[in-house]
């Protein structure tokens, strides 16, 4: 065995020899053809043009909207929209109530008032601040209108577009919020 290692490690030692040798090998010729490649290849590089002078265009048009702006194309599609095929269609002249500005499932009804001169009234909560509606009134942001008032619910019919684009009816309730027990 130990002769065995003994051979390795000249057989070892040989091969690194020859390995190092060659690395050593003379580097006159690879100079030589270096220099005279470099002696060869001119040198000389053409005159480039002068740049042109750049010079920027002002837009100077003074247009009463922004062109880029899609509110152009928002109340052209609610025109075409608006002549459904059911007939149906919100009025989008009339002013809006206070209760439109909320999504129908942020109101809650919280109560229910009667009288002899109002009638039913609903007390609705949107954000901890109490609003009075009647039948008749406008809530939601689908042009929800009140249709009728109970002690215990409301009922909203909304306006919402269906899957062709035509506006449908469609009837919302509102329970009252129980008082949560604590």
């Amino acid at each position: 065995m130990n002769a065995h290692k003994r051979w390795m490690t000249a057989g070892s030692a040989l091969l690194l020899g020859t390995v190092l040798s060659g690395c050593s090998a003379n580097l006159d010729e690879v100079q030589a053809w270096m220099d005279n490649t470099r002696n060869d290849t001119p040198r000389k590089v053409g005159k480039l043009d002068e740049p042109k002078n750049f010079v920027p265009f002002r837009y100077e048009a003074k247009l009463d909207y922004d062109p880029f702006s899609d509110s152009k194309l928002v109340v052209a599609m609610a025109n075409l929209s608006d002549r459904s095929r059911s007939g149906l269609a919100p009025d989008r002249n009339r002013r809006k109530e206070v209760l439109e500005n909320f999504p129908l499932d942020s109101v809650k009804l919280v109560g229910h008032l009667q009288n002899r001169t109002n009638g039913n009234v609903a007390l609705l909560a949107v954000d901890d601040v109490v609003y009075q509606a009647r039948v008749g009134n406008y809530v939601g942001q689908n042009y929800g209108r009140i249709t009728r008032i109970t002690e215990t619910e409301m009922g909203v019919k909304e306006l919402v577009r269906d899957a062709a684009g035509d506006w449908v009816e469609q009837d919302t309730t509102l329970s009252l919020e129980d008082e949560p027990k604590s």
